[in-house]
């Protein structure tokens, strides 16, 4: 057996970066991610013994952990260097419990980079295992665990199976549930603005907006405010009160953390925040730039610190010098200072050389890659250049009692937005500014129009992927590591959908934020569920002890938990009341309930008044019951007999039938296809022999069925493949995800556990 030292890593992609730098002498093998966690079919904590976790090798990594001990052999050092990260610290943990033997020493190794230098330094300056941190990243498991495994089965009692709660998701979903209720409450109130189309002894005329009215800030309410001041300013004489002219200093904004990576991908690039993750991913693991040359392009794209190594800083500064000129290079290297409390374990994302600029390894990347590096590349190069000059020009001017403003910018020098400026920036850029004549204080204007002009306040803007990126770090929810996560999550479980870039709430999302915030109101509180990640913080730096987090917690979430199970609404039956009167029986209130396929609308005086409808809610929020059309004409006719087609509704939305059944059960797709997107793969309930093909729920989310529907019932949400599996024999195997792994292809049958790249 070999006596090789053994460096474990938890992604297989890295393991050929790794033995490229470190040589013959060792070797690396991966755990693909975590080997041990809680048992997927019960809570797995011992609440009674201080909430111990009770873990166990997860479902098809026996064979994982066997590869690891093969190649451990006699070696009695074991380099455990999973991701830099608590997470990773799980791994390094469980890894080291498996490997355990007398005599054989451990040893934690932090890969911040994978470059020759980093990967060779780490190794020689080996740390020991981080108990705190471990601990901080098992009490996030376990409060997640105590949460949704004893919350979840209320909702499946309460409102219908298949839901689930989470610490930090349902609050997610709280905060756009709040903000879509702001914008049902909101009303638009008129307003109106007055602009002056000015000259002054040369051209170019400009435009001047009102903004006072005797030193006080004026708002104008209506039309006839608005006539009233141009009548005033018709006779007005126009001068020029002040001229101010200044030159702005521009600095560029940090190198990127994971959140503000997340929500510039999200705006510049149009990604997901989970598909600027794995991209992200992909370049810190290593991209081949030549044969048999991986390099890690990218620091660890998991941070929240804006620290960077000076020696980087040096560099990018010399790449200045040499690419743009002495102008554009700073003198010495600018540092950027954390928020406080900030994780500080690693740097800000940054690449690992700014001599890998982007035209040189384009070659070696996707489109998506290559965007994603640049911007990384340029947010981290313009971090070290001179800042940009803004000349301002302010000009306040004077209608006798009434005060103008115009303003004019320009660009006097770009420092380092000539390589990179956000979205906001780009924005501001593009803007373009009303050229201004040489004005100075006391010149009397010729006034040559008025404008007034009607405008109405608008409700609070709904959430895009970005915001919401946002809005979850200011407030301290969750940690970016988990945004791109939650984001999914919240989406998967129907509780939100993202219409045209921006979160809805769906109506069973507001049912369940409802019920969920009436009976754990301090559960699902920002600030509360804030103040749970800054004492996370504490457990890893020791300043508190993870078993009083987690009894502190705990003793007032089993008072609320009991206290639900016997005064939660139940959606299933009595329902949750609304303020319209049932048409029918006209005495009972309608009440909204959900059924097996989704939520309606019910008389609460059920059996006596059998009442329902489908219903939806208007821009305020009010409900409205939809009458129905269990079958709507369509222009198409059956293939089979020639008869109409007609729209029905099923689960999972709507086809279209034969109009000739019960003689012919024909149905098809309501794109018209008798099949929708074929996928090859045959349908595995017993003589059906159908094909399965992708369709989508009401709801627009894509699932897969057989396309003998509704004669044959199966469906699934995970993509089927057309390829066996190669260990057990399965039928086909299924497309999946996940944040460390990426995209995979995995064994249909769960008990096999086999899993392969794309």
């Amino acid at each position: 057996m070999s006596d090789k030292p053994l460096v474990v890593v938890e992604s297989p992609t890295k393991v050929r970066t790794i033995k490229k730098y470190l040589g013959n002498g060792y070797n690396v093998v991966a755990t693909v991610g975590h080997i041990k966690d809680l048992p997927p079919k019960e809570i797995g904590i011992d609440i009674e013994d201080n909430f111990k976790p009770l873990y166990r090798t997860i479902p098809g990594k026996q064979k994982v952990i066997s590869a690891i001990k093969s190649s451990a052999g006699d070696a009695e050092d074991i380099y455990l260097a999973p991701d830099p990260d608590r997470e990773g610290e799980a791994i390094a943990w469980h890894a080291a419990e498996v490997l355990k033997k007398p005599g054989r020493r451990f040893h934690r190794v932090l890969f911040h980079e994978l470059t020759q230098n980093a990967i060779l330094k780490a190794i020689s300056q080996p740390e020991t295992l981080n108990k705190e941190k471990y601990e901080a990243q098992q009490a996030r498991r376990i409060l997640d665990r105590l949460v949704g495994y004893q919350v979840s089965p209320l909702l499946w009692k309460k409102v219908k199976g298949s839901l689930s709660a989470g610490r930090v998701q349902s609050v997610a979903v709280r905060i756009i549930c709040d903000r879509e209720r702001a914008i049902q409450k909101f009303v638009s109130e008129e307003y109106w603005s007055v602009t002056a189309g000015l000259e002054g002894k040369t051209p170019p005329p400009f435009e001047a907006k009102l903004v006072k009215k005797d030193g006080e800030k004026l708002t104008i309410p209506n039309e006839a405010a608005a006539t009233a001041i141009v009548r005033d300013l018709q006779n007005a004489e126009f001068q020029v009160a002040a001229v101010v002219k200044k030159t702005v200093r521009k600095n560029p904004q940090p190198p990127f953390t994971t959140s503000k990576l997340q929500q510039e991908a999200i705006r510049k690039l149009r990604f997901s925040a989970k598909k600027a993750m794995l991209i992200a991913q992909q370049l810190y693991e290593g991209i081949d730039l030549g044969p048999g040359d991986p390099v890690g392009l990218i620091t660890y794209m998991r941070t929240d610190s804006t620290r960077i190594a000076a020696e980087a800083a040096q560099e990018a500064i010399a790449w200045v010098r040499q690419a743009h000129g002495d102008a554009y290079a700073l003198d010495r290297p600018r540092f950027f200072e954390n928020r406080k409390k900030v994780q500080d374990a690693h740097e800000a994302i940054r690449p690992t050389s700014v001599y890998n600029t982007p035209e040189k390894v384009a070659p070696f990347l996707s489109k998506e890659q290559m965007a994603l590096y640049q911007l990384i590349w340029r947010r981290f190069v313009a971090s070290q250049m001179q800042p940009a000059l803004i000349d301002q020009n302010s000009v306040s001017i004077h209608a006798g009692a009434y005060a103008l403003t115009v303003t004019g910018s320009s660009v006097q020098f770009p420092g380092f937005m000539s390589v990179y400026q956000t979205v906001d920036e780009e924005a501001e850029s593009s803007r373009k500014e009303q050229p201004l004549p040489a004005l100075a204080e006391g010149d009397r204007l010729t006034l040559k129009q008025l404008t007034p002009k009607q405008h109405f306040t608008q409700p609070p803007p709904r959430f895009s992927e970005a915001s919401l990126v946002k809005e979850l770090e200011e407030n301290g929810i969750g940690r970016p590591s988990t945004y791109a996560t939650i984001l999914s999550t919240i989406r998967d479980k129907g509780y939100v959908d993202l219409v045209k870039g921006y979160f809805h709430p769906s109506e069973l999302g507001f049912i369940v934020n409802d019920l969920l915030v009436a009976s754990f109101p301090e559960l699902f509180d920002v600030e509360f569920t804030a103040k749970m990640e800054d004492n996370l913080d504490r457990v890893e730096t020791a300043e508190m002890e993870a078993s009083r987090l987690l009894n502190e917690f705990y003793s007032p979430f089993r008072e609320r938990l009991s206290a639900a199970e016997d005064r939660m609404l139940s959606v299933k039956g009595v329902g949750i009341a609304t303020d319209l009167t049932c048409p029918l029986c006209l005495k009972h209130r309608l009440h909204i309930k959900v059924g097996k396929n989704g939520h309606f609308l019910a008389c609460s005086g059920y059996p006596e008044c059998s009442y329902s409808r489908d219903y939806t809610r208007d821009e305020h929020g009010g409900i409205h019951p939809i009458e129905p059309n269990l079958e709507a004409a369509s222009d198409k006719f059956c293939s089979k007999c020639g008869n109409p087609m007609v729209i029905k509704r099923g689960k999972y939305g709507e086809f279209l039938a034969c109009s000739g059944f019960p003689k012919c059960s024909h149905t098809e797709s309501i794109n018209g296809s008798t099949n929708g997107k074929s996928l090859g793969v045959t349908c595995p309930e017993p003589g059906c022999g159908g094909e399965i093909v992708e369709k989508k729920s009401k709801r627009g989310k894509v699932f897969y069925g057989c396309k003998r529907y509704p004669e044959c019932k199966f469906a699934t949400w995970d993509k089927p493949v057309a390829k066996s599996c190669p260990v057990c024999g399965a039928a086909y195997l299924v497309e999946k995800s996940s944040k460390r792994e990426g995209t995979y292809f995995a064994c249909v049958n769960r008990e096999c556990g086999y899993k392969e790249n794309p």
